[in-house]
């Protein structure tokens, strides 16, 4: 679906580069979690992919074609949900009646039911609403666009714990083998139950670029007492014990734990080659 080879992408000639020979794929039927620090480039990834930014060097296509080219067929399969945005002072109706057609596989049936999970009726009004309740409108529309594929940038910014549960539902509810969808977040814990491959960029680079199964079958996401280091890779101090990534050696199935695992890859960037390696039983461990 999405294919780039070689990345390099700056603000400026004087500027660092943001992202340094970036090749990734995404494939159709998975929800992708990009993750990173502030500055690491997420969104700035998410306008590449989009065809709103263009890289100084290599070549990023979807489906073949170049997103840089902006064409009808790229553009009416591609959706981006910018982390900031404003909406018209019109009516949701007036909305979709103008918009929806740049959109050849625009479901209504599935705006209703996105509304419906939000508690957003269909008659209302854009300029009226809250900010939550925007965000909630534009995730609607964005999903039932059909697109078969998906980009958003922080969208559960300004939503309220009972929202963030909706969104990983109409999320959910609207994927199919055909569509990809990419989630940029840096609260990782409204979605680490939603995606199914992690990408994670540091220091201008592709840091890991993992199912979420490959990662469990790795590794497992343990709470331990101080002092038990048996196989222990990274841990970290809770109130509840030492929260401890560990070699999956006897194919134990664990939770994932996002942040945990985020916070192991920054200071052990090895760790990637751990959870993409099928033996990882030698591989040396914090003691």
């Amino acid at each position: 679906m999405i294919e780039a080879k070689e990345i390099i992408f700056s603000y400026g000639r004087h500027c660092p580069n943001v992202l340094q020979n970036l090749s990734m794929q995404l494939e159709p039927g998975r929800i992708y979690g990009l993750l990173g620090k502030n500055g690491t480039g997420k969104s700035t990834l998410l306008y590449l992919i989009a065809g709103l930014l263009f890289p100084q060097k290599g070549t990023l296509t979807f489906e073949g074609r170049k997103t840089r080219l902006r064409s009808i067929e790229t553009l009416q399969d591609i959706f981006l949900v910018p982390e900031e945005f404003e909406l018209p002072d019109i009516t949701l109706s007036q909305y979709v009646k103008l918009n929806a057609p740049f959109y050849p596989k625009f479901d209504h049936t599935l705006l209703a039911e996105c509304l419906r999970e939000f508690n957003l009726p269909e008659a209302l009004h854009l300029g009226r609403l809250s900010m939550g309740q925007r965000k909630k409108a534009f995730l609607s529309f964005a999903l039932a666009t059909g697109t078969r594929l998906l980009l958003m940038d922080e969208p559960t910014n300004g939503l309220d714990i009972p929202s963030k549960s909706q969104f990983r539902s109409v999320v959910a509810r609207s994927m199919s083998d055909e569509r990809s969808i990419v989630i940029s977040t840096h609260q990782v814990r409204d979605v680490d139950m939603l995606i199914d491959h992690i990408l994670m960029l540091d220091g201008n680079a592709l840091r890991l670029d993992a199912s979420t199964a490959d990662v469990c079958r790795n590794l497992n996401f343990e709470m331990r007492t101080p002092g038990e280091a048996d196989g222990v890779i990274y841990a970290e101090p809770t109130l509840s014990g030492m929260a401890c990534v560990c070699r999956n050696t006897q194919g134990k199935d664990t939770q994932l734990n996002l942040e945990l695992l985020f916070n192991a890859i920054i200071n052990r960037p090895d760790l990637a080659e751990i959870i993409c390696s099928d033996e990882n039983r030698n591989t040396p461990h914090l003691t």
